[in-house]
C-alpha cells in the first residue's frame, strides 16, 4: 500500500512538472514589451489603417514576414518567400453621379449596386419593395422609391439583410433603379458611406463572380439618407414623383496583395505530418469618415492587430519550442473586403488541406470582460478542453459564443476552412455580449493601441499559445463534435467513416 502511494505521488509530481514546463515555455516568449511592439507598429497612424491593396498594407506584410524570419520560421514551401501573392480586382465607384427627386438634388447616398444608369422619368413609391408591394403593378422601366427594412424589422440590420431580396424582386419586375431611403444616425451613416462608397475588391480570377455581376447586370440600387423619415413621409403622400438617376461607368484595375505564410516542423515522426493552422487577418478598413475628434484613420488595434499578434506570438514560441504536430502560420489579407485572402488560400493551399487537422483562428472586435477568453465555436470541436485548461492556467475562463445571433463564426476567415471540413474556431478577446466596449471600437477611428489593457493581453496571448501547444501535442487528433454542420465535410476531407 505504501509503495502504491509513492507511485501515485510520483506520477502526480511528474504530471505537474510537465504542466509547469509547458507554462514556462509560454512565459519564456510572451512579454508585454513584445506585445506592445507588435500592436503599436501595426496600429500606427503611418500605416493608415492597413487597407488591402495599399502600400501601407504591404508595409504591414513586410513587417510580419520579417518577424517570421527573425524567429526562425521557415517560409512558404511553394515560393521560398514568406508571401503568397493574391491577385484581386479593384472596382471603384462611378465618378459622376446625379440623383434628383422632385427637383431636389440628393447628396447623401451610398451604392448598394452602382450599375450604370441614365434615367429621367417619373418614379413610383413602392412601400418596402417586397413581394406584396409588387402585386398588380407594372413597373417595367420604372424607378422605385422604397423604405428600408420590412414591416416587421425596420432597423439597419434588416436593411442589410434584405438587400439581395429587394434586388432580385426589382430585377424580376424590370425595375431600372431602386432608391431606398434609410433613417439612421450620423454614426451609422458614416459606417455605410465608408463601406459602400469606397472601392470594392474581389477575386480577379473569377470574372463571372456574383459580386462582379452585381455591378454590370443588376439594377442600380442606391441607399439615401432620410433623417427622421422626412422624405419618405412626403413622397408616400405624393400623387406623382419626378426623378433623375445618372450613374457613370465604374473603373476596374488589378491589385496585388499578399497572404503571409510560415512553417515550423513538428517533432514527432508521425504527428508532424499533421498541421495546426494558426491564422488571423492583418488588414483593416483604412481611412474613412471622421469621428467626433476629427480622426479619420481606422487603426484597427483590436481588429485585428491583436489577432495578428496572437499568431506572431505562436510563431515565436513554436520556433523556439516546437510541438509534436507541425504548424502552418497564415496571416490573411482582404478579410475586411469579404474574407478574400482566406478564400484565395483554400483554393490555392501551399500544403494539402487534408494534412490540416485544425485551424486556430484569431479575430476580434473588442472586449468587455478581462476575465474571459471568448472562443467562437469552442464546443464545436473536440479540442475544447485543451483551450479551456490553457485559459485557466493564466487565470482566465474560456467561454463559447455569447452572441450567436451575430453569426460571428461565419464572419471571419475560419469559415472557409470549416467549409472544407477543417475544425476551425476563432479565439477572441473576452466579451460576454456583443455591445458596450466591443461595438464602441469596432471599425471606428478610436480603435487605437494606447487604449488597450496590456496586462490582460499578456494573459490572453499566453492562453492562446498554451492552447495551441495543448492541441498540437495531444495524441488524439482534434475533430468536429458529433452532429456539427461541418462534420460531414470533415469526414469527406479526411476520408473518415461517415456515421449514419
Amino acid at each position: 500500500m505504501k509503495n502504491t502511494y509513492i507511485i501515485i505521488v510520483a506520477l502526480l509530481s511528474f504530471t505537474i512538472s510537465i504542466s509547469q514546463t509547458e507554462k514556462e515555455k509560454v512565459q519564456g516568449t510572451i512579454t508585454k514589451g513584445n506585445i506592445e511592439g507588435h500592436i503599436y507598429f501595426l496600429a500606427d497612424d503611418l500605416l493608415k489603417g492597413r487597407e488591402t491593396g495599399t502600400q501601407e498594407n504591404k508595409i504591414a506584410a513586410s513587417y510580419l514576414a520579417n518577424s517570421f524570419r527573425r524567429y526562425g520560421v521557415k517560409p512558404n514551401p511553394k515560393t521560398g518567400t514568406y508571401y503568397q501573392e493574391v491577385k484581386l480586382k479593384r472596382v471603384s465607384p462611378p465618378a459622376e453621379v446625379n440623383i434628383e427627386i422632385n427637383g431636389q438634388e440628393i447628396n447623401d447616398y451610398a451604392f448598394v449596386s452602382p450599375s450604370p444608369a441614365n434615367i429621367d422619368s417619373d418614379a413610383v413609391y413602392l412601400n418596402y419593395g417586397l413581394e406584396d408591394d409588387y402585386k398588380g403593378k407594372d413597373l417595367k422601366g420604372k424607378i422605385i422609391i422604397i423604405k428600408s427594412g420590412s414591416p416587421e424589422a425596420k432597423d439597419t440590420r434588416a436593411a442589410f439583410g434584405l438587400r439581395g431580396k429587394k434586388q432580385e424582386l426589382a430585377q424580376a419586375n424590370g425595375v431600372t433603379a431602386i432608391l431606398e431611403l434609410l433613417n439612421v444616425d450620423e454614426s451609422i451613416w458614416g459606417f455605410i458611406d465608408h463601406n459602400f462608397n469606397g472601392s470594392k475588391l474581389m477575386p480577379a480570377e473569377n470574372e463571372e463572380d456574383e459580386n462582379d455581376k452585381s455591378y454590370d447586370e443588376q439594377t442600380a440600387h442606391v441607399w439615401i439618407l432620410d433623417k427622421d423619415n422626412k422624405m419618405i413621409d412626403a413622397l408616400s403622400a405624393s400623387k406623382s414623383i419626378s426623378s433623375k438617376v445618372s450613374i457613370s461607368e465604374k473603373k476596374e484595375e488589378i491589385v496585388m496583395s499578399q497572404n503571409v505564410i510560415g512553417i515550423v516542423e513538428g517533432t514527432d515522426p508521425q504527428l508532424k505530418k499533421e498541421f495546426i493552422i494558426y491564422s488571423a487577418h492583418y488588414d483593416h478598413v483604412g481611412i474613412g469618415a471622421p469621428d467626433e475628434t476629427g480622426d479619420t484613420i481606422y487603426n484597427g488595434a483590436r481588429d485585428n492587430a491583436i489577432g495578428t499578434t496572437t499568431v506572431l506570438s505562436m510563431a515565436e514560441n513554436l520556433a523556439k519550442y516546437p510541438t509534436k504536430r507541425s504548424a502552418l502560420f497564415i496571416l490573411f489579407t482582404g478579410e475586411e473586403k469579404g474574407l478574400l485572402g482566406s478564400e484565395f488560400y483554400v483554393a490555392n493551399p501551399v500544403l494539402p488541406l487534408n494534412q490540416m487537422v485544425y485551424c486556430f483562428n484569431s479575430d476580434n472586435g473588442g472586449y468587455n470582460d478581462i476575465t474571459l477568453t471568448t472562443i467562437i465555436g469552442l464546443e464545436r470541436t473536440t479540442a475544447a478542453e485543451d483551450i479551456k485548461s490553457a485559459s485557466k492556467v493564466f487565470g482566465l475562463t474560456a467561454i463559447d459564443d455569447p452572441a450567436p445571433e451575430q453569426g460571428l463564426f461565419d464572419r471571419s476567415d475560419n469559415v472557409h476552412f470549416a467549409k472544407k471540413g477543417i475544425p476551425s474556431p476563432t479565439f477572441s478577446l473576452g466579451f460576454s455580449a456583443f455591445n458596450g466596449d466591443v461595438t464602441k471600437y469596432y471599425h471606428r477611428p478610436g480603435d487605437e493601441a494606447d487604449n488597450l489593457d496590456y496586462d490582460y493581453l499578456v494573459k490572453f496571448f499566453s492562453a492562446y499559445v498554451l492552447a495551441g501547444r495543448n492541441i498540437a501535442n495531444n495524441p488524439i487528433t482534434p475533430f468536429w463534435t458529433p452532429g456539427d454542420k461541418y462534420e460531414k465535410d470533415g469526414n469527406k476531407l479526411y476520408n473518415k467513416m461517415i456515421k449514419k
